[in-house]
């Protein structure tokens, strides 16, 4: 991975950057690699409530595969490490993740950009999938992620024409939660991290558990769903700090349990 991919820990908030600023921040194999050893390990790091990612510089937050990278033969690393391209796409990860996007997210970057939950972006950024314009296709779950997060006639104007969408295009449709000026983007992005942090760790990973799930299934299922959440959140020690806290008027002290 040696430089390719970054961390950086501010309380309960790691931030990942993807730092190949030269290549746009284009997803090679290592760091690919890299961000899926990361990812696996944050998952379980129980110190980490909220993960950040970014790309390095100004230009991009990614613009995808490497192509120089697989047609050298990294395609393996690129695609096949566990959590898919970038470790990131096909994951199922339990905890927060907002995309700082710092420029343009294109093709894999969008891709690596809807695998997470919130985005705050910068307002030189650009949003899109134009594989159609290359003959390709979208194959890190832009398809299939674009209908959930936009209006179906808007994502499929955008997976048809291969055209992109600038950041408060994105901010009216509701893909993006904010646009920031460039210099204050990690800033926004940390604020967003720590107001999430604030609140006890598992009412918040259970409230986007059961959120992701409900949204795939029937609402008679997404009962069940959100009972198993609320039995298990309820029986916690924080949800007798929160109370106990609110009632003695401090700060809770969250254990995550």
């Amino acid at each position: 991975m040696a430089d390719e991919v970054l961390r950086e820990r501010h309380g309960h908030v790691e931030i990942v950057t993807i730092n190949r600023p030269d290549q746009r921040n284009a997803i090679n194999g290592a760091v690919s690699l890299g961000m899926s050893e990361i990812m696996d390990d944050l998952e379980k790091d129980d110190d980490c409530w909220v993960v950040i990612i970014t790309g390095a510089g100004d230009k991009a937050f990614s613009a995808g595969m490497d192509l120089k990278a697989f047609a050298s033969g990294e395609g393996g690393g690129i695609i096949n490490g566990n959590g898919g391209f970038a470790g990131i796409t096909t994951r199922v990860f339990p905890k927060p993740i907002i995309a700082a996007v710092n420029g343009s997210a294109l093709a894999g970057g969008f891709e690596i950009m809807l695998s997470c939950d919130l985005v705050v972006a910068v307002e030189h950024a650009v949003f899109g999938i134009p594989e159609a314009k290359r003959g390709l296709i979208a194959g890190g779950g832009g398809l299939i992620r674009m209908p959930k997060r936009l209006p179906m006639a808007i994502a499929l104007e955008m997976g048809m024409t291969g055209d992109s969408i600038d950041a408060r295009r994105a901010e009216a449709l509701g893909l993006v939660n904010k646009v920031v000026p460039a210099d204050k983007l990690m800033e926004e992005a940390l604020a967003l991290a720590e107001r999430i942090s604030a609140n006890a760790p598992l009412a918040v990973r259970y409230s986007k558990t059961v959120m992701k799930q409900a949204a795939e299934v029937p609402e008679s299922e997404g009962w069940k769903i959100n009972a198993e959440a609320v039995g298990i959140v309820f029986s916690s020690a924080d949800a007798m700090e929160g109370p106990v806290a609110f009632a003695e008027k401090r700060a809770p002290n969250w254990q995550g349990k």
